[in-house]
């Protein structure tokens, strides 16, 4: 017994589509925290860096809460 539902093409779609959103926000994150990691080097203090990763930690946090909140209605 499969617990997968049928196949459909228009639900393959939407799920490359989630896929793409979601490589999309997982590497803007990532490209955050290396303008992070650069700025502090540049800065020379550790204090710029970290807002910079503390703020894409917080942006990833609201985003993953919204989608997640979104997607229950």
């Amino acid at each position: 017994m499969s617990t997968l539902p049928p196949h459909r093409p228009d639900a393959a779609a939407e799920l490359r589509s989630r896929n793409v959103r979601t490589a999309a926000l997982l590497s803007a994150i990532a490209a955050l925290f290396f303008a992070g990691i650069i700025a502090a080097r540049y800065l020379g203090g550790l204090g710029a860096g970290m807002t910079i990763l503390g703020t894409a930690v917080v942006l990833y946090l609201v985003i993953a809460i919204g989608r997640n909140l979104r997607s229950d209605k």
